[in-house]
């Protein structure tokens, strides 16, 4: 079983790799990584693993910022000295939560669930059920969105919008006709609302349509300058750090 540890002291990261293969010899740890940066990184350029052991508070920010970059098809087992984090630690795929210190009877406790879930699914690959399972619950998008035009509300087609935009606190919508439409909706409830293979949110201010993207620029910070259909208020840039990912929804990946 190919496991990642996410844990910025790199002392606590080696007991736990310890710990993992003396209750199991086949676990392999495929990677110790210590920061957000790293990991997402990490988790854009490589096959992800089946089990990932996270701590939550690392050096440049918390990993629930990683899990919101990076599309996971795994489980995770949380491992931190603070116990706030729970109720948003079971937003993300937590199938365990382990207040330090960790012992070896926590992270088994933490392994026969993963294994009980496993077994559960009746499937003959490690980690496979579990994986299968989480790519088969997929909420039910909009098709449609209510918008306000004067005096009359009116419903545009999701596969019809181009952008979404956040202008300080007002969510403007634009059609690939160009049509102009305001929204009460916050571009966070519009990203949960609809399908991630035909929206990406580019920024903080964008969510996009794959059918409006014209062309992508590649800039010597290694960010992307996205080019769209119609006109934008300002220029799309997309990071460096999400540059991988957006690249791989551009052309169509899960």
């Amino acid at each position: 079983m190919k496991v990642l540890i996410i844990e910025d002291e790199s002392r606590l990261a080696r007991q736990l790799a310890d710990i993992l293969i003396a209750i199991n010899p086949a676990i392999e740890v495929v990677a110790m990584l210590e920061s957000v940066e790293q990991s997402v990184h990490w988790l854009q350029t490589h096959t992800q693993p089946q089990l990932i052991f996270s701590d939550i508070q690392l050096a440049d920010g918390i990993s629930f910022d990683i899990y919101q970059q990076v599309r996971l098809q795994c489980p995770i087992v949380f491992c931190t000295a603070f116990d706030e984090y729970l109720m948003n630690a079971f937003d993300t795929n937590a199938i365990s939560y382990l207040l330090k210190p960790i012992t070896a009877a926590k992270v088994k406790g933490a392994l026969d669930k993963f294994t009980a879930l496993q077994q559960s699914f009746q499937q003959e690959k490690a980690g496979h059920a579990l994986q299968q399972a989480l790519q088969q619950i997929k909420p039910a998008y909009k098709t449609s969105l209510l918008v306000n035009l004067r005096e009359k509300i009116i419903p545009v087609q999701i596969k019809d919008i181009a952008y979404c935009y956040l202008d300080n606190t007002v969510i403007e919508l634009c059609t690939l006709q160009q049509q102009k439409y305001f929204t009460t909706n916050s571009l966070d409830e519009l990203e949960k609302s609809v399908n991630p293979q035909q929206f990406y949110r580019a920024n903080r201010q964008f969510l996009i349509n794959r059918q409006a993207v014209s062309n992508v620029e590649r800039l010597f910070s290694r960010k992307l300058a996205v080019q769209l259909v119609v006109d934008t208020p300002e220029e799309v840039m997309v990071s460096k750090i999400k540059a991988v990912e957006f690249l791989q929804w551009l052309e169509g990946g899960e």
